[in-house]
């Protein structure tokens, strides 16, 4: 896959139907077997694209990325909404479809997304991950963060245990 082509940009209305179908490809590759399985299916049916025309339109910051004309890759962020982090802003979240994993967007997104949020004087980021999902992690790592926090997420009735990670 080519990535000559790439931009990253404020998501649009007009994004959604994409933006539904990226949520769905990632979320499956990335929680199968993490999530429970009728848990995660329902939370993919919640995004659809109603879901992200809201998202798009909401104040808290959804970029895209695109790479030969299509939306391969999102991320959402903003001003930190906990204290377990001890950081200013946070990622939400941050995904690349699978066929275009491996080829540095994931780094050049979060890259601009702290470029961003440090110009908006949020210079310390903080993000969590599911403490299961070993690619995250790893990619978390590698981009320079320091596991500050631990905490559980009830989904389901499944306990889930994640993990804090901050940068700068």
């Amino acid at each position: 896959m080519s990535t000559s082509t790439i931009s990253i940009r404020r998501a649009r209305t007009e994004d959604a139907d994409r933006l539904s179908d990226v949520f769905d490809e990632t979320w499956r590759e990335a929680y199968r077997g993490i999530i429970p399985g009728i848990c995660l299916e329902q939370m993919i049916a919640r995004r659809g694209p109603a879901w992200w025309c809201a998202a798009a339109r909401r104040g808290r910051p959804l970029v895209v990325v695109e790479a030969a004309d299509t939306i391969v890759g999102y991320a959402s962020y903003g001003r930190t909404r906990g204290s377990i982090l001890r950081t200013a802003g946070e990622v939400d979240e941050i995904y690349i479809t699978p066929a275009y994993q491996g080829l540095g967007l994931g780094r050049r997104l979060f890259r601009a997304i702290r470029n961003d949020l440090a110009d908006r004087g949020m210079g310390r980021v903080g993000v969590w991950s599911l403490a299961d999902n070993e690619r995250a992690l790893a990619f978390y790592v590698g981009q320079g963060g320091i596991v500050v926090g631990q905490s559980v997420e009830r989904l389901a009735g499944a306990l889930l245990p994640k993990v804090g990670y901050r940068f700068g």
